[in-house]
């Protein structure tokens, strides 16, 4: 993973961090039964009940279903099986596969009555509704499969009753749509039955976080899945072609028309994401930008007759074929280009279409392995739909080498009235690009200092050594094993859990915690970073697992604040190294080099860890994209709605006091040059004035 000013588009460089792997090909090797790596993992779990499948768009998924499907059906006991899926364009995922072709026992079949998602009709609540007697009709025969939209399913179960799926399986495919908030009709009717407990379920995600800010289960639905991770990571390292992935943002002023161009190079297959007509970069007559995209590639020269897509001859003298799926004016013109895009004919030929314009469609499921550049106007509320669009990208194909994910976000100006906004869109932008790097980095596996070896672990050529920092690589699963002196572990299974598989989504409430990403990266002078480490990140941890312990919460607040700065110093590490501050290093090394710098340097402890501001790399890569004056003028913005000391932050502070009393003797002075003694006893004066204020008013009522 290499911090850089970007790599050339057009003439400009974009900020980004460039993900580079061995490409061994192991991602496509198949086992004698016809599965890939992920497909072989999931399998050998198809006994369990309740299976969660977290793996990256790509991967297999739908086929991972399939074969376990087809064991419940055929050894499980289990009588039908019912795919559900967000939309009706993804239920061609489902479609028949000649299975025994590649070494399997059995051969999915879906008869064309029973793939609702292949029904006329838009994938409306109305329609919807009419298919549930489909559903109905299919609960009654002696047929094995049915694939069906969220929707429909929600209606047929409204209709029907839960009791009606009894000893059937549910797949549920981009389980990120669902959430545990009672508001969730899809979310509530899972809760019921689970707690029915007679139907067997496999949900499917991409993404490595639930629902954004909703949880996608309740804790204790969660812990009765079984859960089957695939990495980013392990599936871009096991790929034959494709060997970086770069992932940026690029600010820009005035109408985002007239500044795309900057980074749509139209010699890279591209998806491009327009805004919504009621997001602020949006023109409002998206028409119109439609046609300047197009008039910014050359010279329009009609469309094709066959497929509906734009032709474009560029300056260069090549004609470029721009589908367009913004215009939805036409019915008859959308359903043509709709149909030449999903074309099996066409699915390995690059030169079908050079580039893609979309709105809200070729997200999710959208399967173009050609695509190399994913650029998207905008920032999209949601870091589930930015992981769904990065995987637009990261298809393997012949040829294709590199990616890239792309987000054009307004720069706040002096000029502007609508700063505030355009600061926020700026941060979330950040916020997404650094998810996005620890859901690409290796996982981490934290224990503290001399713990011992772990089997499967490369130590290096001294192997594994007492009394000083270990750092083990597992190349086949994309670990790392990292010995951290005080770190503390997990005492329950709950929270041993969290810390082997959901540290990502920890770390998704950081990253969207605007607090936390202003001081850290616009108040670097004054933040103390435990602030950020210990009492932020504290807080967020607290509030998503309050049914745990403390100890389990301390556990859990440690291992997601070291994951974080591991992975952000050996990104600040390289960056200085291709900076040309390290002669002996490579630009364009892995992730794993900046990690050895980092760690090979000092007695990693986790009080160093805690010491260490978690967005000061991403500051080092965002003063590459603005200038000075900019970065100012943002600064003065946010230091203007800095606020005093909350009641909770003082209470979390003075917790802390006292632990520093019980290790050292006295509590903390707050004349201390120590920035973060001072923060507490700051803290501990801030409770003290609450609690005064709060016994005066008591005893005037």
């Amino acid at each position: 993973m290499t911090a850089q000013t970007g790599s050339p588009l057009n003439t400009y460089t974009v900020p980004s961090v460039s993900i580079k792997t061995a490409h061994t090909g192991a991602t496509n090797k198949a086992n004698a039964l016809g599965m890939r790596t992920m497909q072989e993992r999931a399998y050998a779990k198809r006994g369990e009940q309740y299976l969660l499948i977290k793996s990256p768009p790509a991967s297999g998924k739908s086929r991972a279903l399939m074969f376990i499907a087809l064991d419940k059906l055929n050894n499980q006991g289990v009588k039908q099986a019912i795919i559900v899926v967000p939309e009706r364009s993804i239920g061609s995922s489902f479609a028949d596969e000649p299975l025994t072709q590649f070494g399997f026992y059995w051969d999915w079949t879906v008869a064309p009555q029973w793939n609702l998602c292949n029904a006329p009709g838009a994938d409306e609540p109305k329609v919807a509704k009419s298919k549930v007697e489909s559903v109905k009709k299919f609960l009654a025969s002696a047929d094995k499969v049915l694939v069906c939209t969220h929707a429909t399913f929600r209606f047929a179960v409204e209709e029907l009753g839960i009791q009606a799926f009894d000893e059937r399986l549910l797949a549920i495919d981009e389980f990120h749509h669902v959430s545990s908030n009672p508001d969730s009709i899809l979310g509530s009717q899972l809760t019921a039955l689970i707690a029915r407990d007679k139907v067997h379920v496999v949900a499917m995600t991409g993404s490595y976080f639930r629902g954004d800010s909703e949880a996608v289960l309740s804790p204790d639905d969660e812990a009765k899945f079984e859960t089957v991770t695939y990495t980013y990571y392990e599936q871009l390292n096991g790929y034959t072609w494709l060997k970086s992935l770069d992932i940026g943002y690029f600010f820009y002023t005035g109408p985002y028309v007239e500044a795309i161009h900057k980074v749509l190079n139209p010699d890279l297959k591209t998806i491009v994401h327009i805004p919504n007509v009621n997001a602020r970069e949006s023109l409002k007559d998206k028409g119109r930008e439609v046609d300047e995209i197009l008039h910014g590639l050359g010279q329009w020269n009609g469309a094709d007759p066959n497929t509906g897509f734009n032709l474009v001859l560029t300056p260069s003298g090549r004609t470029l074929k721009v589908a367009d799926l913004v215009d939805d004016s036409d019915a008859a013109r959308r359903t043509k280009v709709l149909t030449a895009l999903k074309d099996p004919a066409q699915k390995n030929n690059r030169d079908h279409v050079d580039i893609i314009l979309a709105l809200g469609m070729a997200k999710e499921g959208f399967d173009w392995i050609w695509c190399e550049h994913a650029l998207t106007v905008g920032y999209r509320s949601s870091l589930t739909e930015i992981v769904q669009i990065i995987g637009r990208a990261t298809r393997d194909a012949q040829g294709k080498s590199s990616a890239r994910f792309t987000n054009l976000i307004a720069e706040p100006t002096a000029d502007q009235k609508e700063v505030t906004e355009a600061v926020n869109d700026m941060l979330k932008a950040i916020s997404a690009s650094l998810l996005m790097e620890q859901v690409l980095a290796p996982r981490y596996e934290f224990t503290p200092k001399d713990a011992g070896p772990k089997e499967g672990f490369d130590y290096g050529p001294e192997g594994y050594q007492e009394g000083k920092t270990n750092l083990g690589v597992n190349e086949a699963t994309g670990q790392y094993h990292v010995e951290i002196k005080g770190l503390a572990m997990p005492q329950s299974p709950e929270a041993s859990r969290i810390c082997k598989e959901d540290l990502n989504e920890v770390l998704t409430d950081f990253l969207q915690d605007k607090t936390a990403l202003e001081q850290g990266l616009f108040d670097k002078e004054n933040i103390v970073p435990q602030d950020l480490t210990q009492v932020r990140m504290g807080k967020i941890v607290r509030e998503r697992y309050p049914e745990l312990s403390e100890q389990d919460r301390e556990a859990i607040r440690q291992h997601a604040i070291a994951a974080m700065n591991l992975t952000q110093q050996a990104k600040l590490e390289l960056s200085k190294a291709s900076a040309g501050d390290d002669e002996t290093a490579q630009a364009n090394t892995a992730l794993l080099d900046g990690v050895r710098k980092f760690v090979n340097v000092r007695d990693l402890d986790i009080e160093l860890i805690d010491q260490i501001n978690p967005f000061e790399a991403a500051y080092s890569v965002l003063a590459k994209s603005m200038d000075e004056k900019l970065l100012r003028q943002v600064q003065t913005a946010i230091e203007a709605k800095k606020a005093t000391i909350s009641e909770e932050e003082a209470l979390d502070l003075a917790k802390r006091a006292l632990q520093f009393k019980m290790e050292r003797g006295r509590l903390p002075d707050v004349e201390s040059a120590d920035p973060w003694e001072k923060r507490m006893a700051l803290g501990v004066k801030a409770l003290a004035n609450y609690r005064s204020a709060a016994k005066a008013k008591a005893n005037n009522v």
